[in-house]
């Protein structure tokens, strides 16, 4: 578990995120993160959650649809 301290970062507050919680991430500097509320609490995850669900969405339509596609690309 990582500790993160609140910072004054002008008129407002921040976190200062680790070089190792970056890479966990896979995220650099100038990159967004986004936060989610969870059952669980707050989430900070690079993926927008609504192309996320979007893309599972997309999945599904390709795997039911897998012959009429495939035959589509011929």
């Amino acid at each position: 578990m990582t500790t993160l301290k609140i910072t004054a970062i002008g008129n407002s507050a921040g976190v200062v995120l680790p070089r190792e919680l970056l890479a966990r991430l896979r995220v650099d500097k100038g990159d967004s993160l986004y936060v989610v509320e969870t059952p669980n609490g707050i989430e900070l995850t690079p993926y927008a959650p609504d192309f996320a669900a979007q893309m599972d969405l997309a999945e599904d339509v390709m795997r039911e649809n897998r012959d009429v596609l495939r035959k589509l690309s011929k």
